[in-house]
């Protein structure tokens, strides 16, 4: 077969067929030469790759074919009522199936972070290597820095720097799972570390409680987020090493699927905390206030995750994209 006979014979064809894919409208007609062009189109297209693949017309054809495969089979949009979905269902599966991870995360994680504070608020020459005695002071006195930095930027800019810290701290863990899980472990202890600096120095100072009150009324929310995202980093990460029954590329698609989805939706998750962080924890409110709208937002959540998480997953919800927008993936044992 000759090339260049054959691209001049069905060039008009293949002109006609990247009008149509272009149109944003097409009548009935239009839409039935669409589909028969596409189909002659890639007939055409495997025999030019027979011939001569690594040609321009194999390439240009090749590029054709993609968009009107596109244009026949509709490609599928992401909408409001994805997301919806996503957020009533997808989301708080994820986080139920993942609790196995998370909850033991958090707690060997604040039991570090009590363990360090109970470590330097009764050694003082580890006081002493953190800070010279005046910045201590300067730290844990009445207005000191400990209380003033929630209220040292205006509310509202405060609440997008918190944001943006913890979502890095989230992203991380869940991008960096994948590395067998140390570096997760790494993130963790820097966050506990800091914690327990703080719990050490102001117990030291006899005032954990003034630390408490400032801390827990958005870090409930804060460290639950930051403890489900270092879990599912974890459980990544072991996907790694021990894929089960599943080949260990559809396993590791199906995890990264789901925590990329959990990215998103601990992104909003911090995005409550921050804005409790900034509005609430520097308010005028009596300590016991704060806190109870800092436990009735974590309450809200657990529930959230326990109630309507389980349910979705007990009808077989995994925080996957939707079976459409997967590849297909090859059978395996049970």
């Amino acid at each position: 077969m000759d090339l260049d006979v054959f691209v001049a014979a069905h060039r008009a064809e293949w002109e006609r067929l990247d009008t149509l894919v272009r149109r944003r409208h097409l009548t009935g007609a239009e839409v039935d030469e669409l589909v028969a062009l596409y189909r002659r189109a890639g007939t055409h297209l495997s025999l030019i790759r027979t011939i001569a693949p690594d040609t321009h017309p194999a390439g240009a054809l090749t590029s054709l074919v993609a968009r009107a495969r596109s244009a026949v089979t509709g490609a599928r949009k992401a909408s409001w009522r994805d997301a919806a979905a996503f957020f009533a269902a997808g989301f708080p599966a994820a986080v139920y199936r993942t609790r196995h991870w998370w909850i033991p995360t958090a707690v060997l994680s604040l039991t570090v972070a009590a363990l360090i504070g109970w470590w330097i608020g009764t050694h003082a020459e580890v006081q002493a290597s953190i800070a010279a005695p005046e910045r201590l002071r300067d730290l844990t006195r009445p207005g000191g820095e400990y209380e003033t930095y929630y209220s040292s930027h205006p509310a509202t800019s405060f609440a997008a720097q918190v944001w943006t810290n913890n979502a890095q701290a989230v992203a991380l863990c869940l991008v960096l799972g994948a590395f067998l899980g140390l570096p997760v472990v790494a993130v963790l202890l820097a966050n506990m570390f800091n914690l327990g600096i703080g719990i050490g120095l102001m117990g030291a100072a006899g005032r954990l409680d003034t630390f408490l009150g400032l801390v827990i009324p958005h870090g409930l929310l804060e460290l639950t987020a930051v403890f489900i995202a270092a879990g599912t980093g974890l459980r990544l990460g072991w996907t790694v090493i021990d894929p089960g029954p599943r080949p260990r590329r559809t396993a590791l698609a199906r995890e990264g699927r789901a925590a990329l989805g959990m990215a998103m939706g601990l992104a909003a998750v911090l995005l409550v905390a921050g804005l409790i962080e900034a509005f609430v924890t520097p308010s005028g409110l009596h300590t016991s206030a704060r806190i109870a709208i800092g436990a009735v937002a974590e309450l809200l959540f657990l529930l959230y995750v326990f109630r309507v998480g389980a349910r979705a997953a007990e009808r077989g919800e995994y925080g996957d994209v939707a079976a459409a927008d997967r590849g297909s993936a090859p059978p395996t044992a049970a």
